[in-house]
C-alpha cells in the first residue's frame, strides 16, 4: 500500500513540475514585430478594411501567450499571400467594442471575412497549412 501511495506521490509531483515548466517557458515568448504587409486594425478602420476583400483577421492582446506563439505563423501566411487575401491584427485591449460586436470570449481567436462577412471562426493556435487551406477555401 506504501509503494503504491509513493508512486502516486512521485507521479503527481512530475506532474505539477511538468506544467509549471511549460507556463514559465510560455510566459518567455518574446513579442514578434509584426510583417510589413498585415494590416493593424482599429475602430477607425475597421469597416473599410473589411469589406471588399478577403481578410484573416487575428483578436489578441499582448499579454496572451498563445496569441504571441501564433504572431510567427500569421507573419509567414502574410508574406505568402501575394494580394490574394490579407492579414489583420485587433488589439483587444485597446478595441474592447469591437471584440464584444464579434462576441471574442476567448483568444487567440481568428475571423475569417470575405467582402465584410464573417466566413469561418477559428479558436485558439492554429498552424500556418491550415489557415492557408481555410483562406483558399473562400477565395
Amino acid at each position: 500500500m506504501q509503494v503504491v501511495l509513493i508512486i502516486i506521490v512521485a507521479v503527481f509531483i512530475i506532474f505539477a513540475v511538468m506544467i509549471f515548466l511549460t507556463r514559465m517557458k510560455m510566459k518567455n515568448i518574446p513579442l514578434v514585430a509584426d510583417h510589413e504587409k498585415i494590416v493593424t486594425l482599429n475602430d477607425k478602420n475597421f469597416s473599410h478594411q473589411v469589406k471588399n476583400k478577403t481578410i484573416l483577421v487575428d483578436f489578441w492582446a499582448a499579454w496572451c501567450a498563445p496569441c504571441r506563439m501564433m504572431a510567427p505563423v500569421l507573419n509567414e501566411i502574410a508574406g505568402e499571400l501575394n494580394g490574394k487575401a490579407q492579414i489583420g491584427k485587433l488589439n483587444i485591449e485597446k478595441y474592447q467594442a469591437l471584440a464584444q460586436k464579434y462576441k471574442i470570449r476567448s483568444i487567440p481567436t481568428m475571423i475569417l471575412f470575405k467582402n465584410g462577412v464573417e466566413k469561418e471562426r477559428f479558436i485558439g493556435v492554429k498552424n500556418k497549412d491550415f489557415l492557408l487551406k481555410a483562406i483558399k477555401n473562400v477565395n
